[in-house]
């Protein structure tokens, strides 16, 4: 599939990219979840454009789509501590994992906010659709997903009716 190579620079090599990117991210996935995002600080944009971004640009993309998910208003809320836990300087120098437990342990932190949101956004949707899943009104319909893909979500988030009704 070599047929005609394209070479594109790795992203740490373009920052001036980088706040085209964040917003083209920010509106596709805002989209996507029914959100409005319209702002995206100066201070996040300077601190994106001095990332190293190792991960490229699908470093980008995750960050952008974990940030419109956590964002309650129309401000982009891109977690800062991802960028200062790992500097340029330091994966600049080769060491790509200048504190290995500290960005696991922010990375779980993320990860439980992440399923957390999800978890009570989808309680709430089968709460609305009185815990249809499928067909026109069903919740998979209003959370934009499969069927299969709700149901896959909601047991590996350990949703069930029982949890989610509030106890007399």
């Amino acid at each position: 599939m070599n047929v005609f190579p394209v070479c594109v620079p790795s992203l740490r090599e373009r920052p001036e990219d980088i706040p085209l990117l964040v917003r083209h991210f920010a509106e596709q996935c805002a989209r996507r979840m029914n959100k409005k995002i319209e702002t995206i600080s100066t201070e996040t944009l300077k601190q994106m454009r001095q990332y190293d971004w190792p991960g490229n640009i699908r470093e980008l993309q995750n960050v952008i789509e974990r940030a419109v998910i956590l964002s309650a208003g129309p401000v982009l809320n891109v977690p800062l501590s991802e960028f200062q836990s790992r500097p340029a300087s330091a994966t600049a120098n080769g060491n790509r994992n200048p504190d290995r437990r500290l960005a696991s342990s922010a990375g779980k932190h993320i990860r439980n906010v992440l399923e957390e949101t999800e978890r009570n956004h989808i309680m709430g949707v089968l709460s609305q659709t009185n815990w249809v899943v499928s067909g026109p009104n069903g919740a998979a319909v209003r959370l934009g997903m499969k069927r299969s893909t709700l149901q896959l979500r909601i047991r590996k988030l350990g949703i069930s009716r029982e949890i989610s009704q509030p106890v007399s």
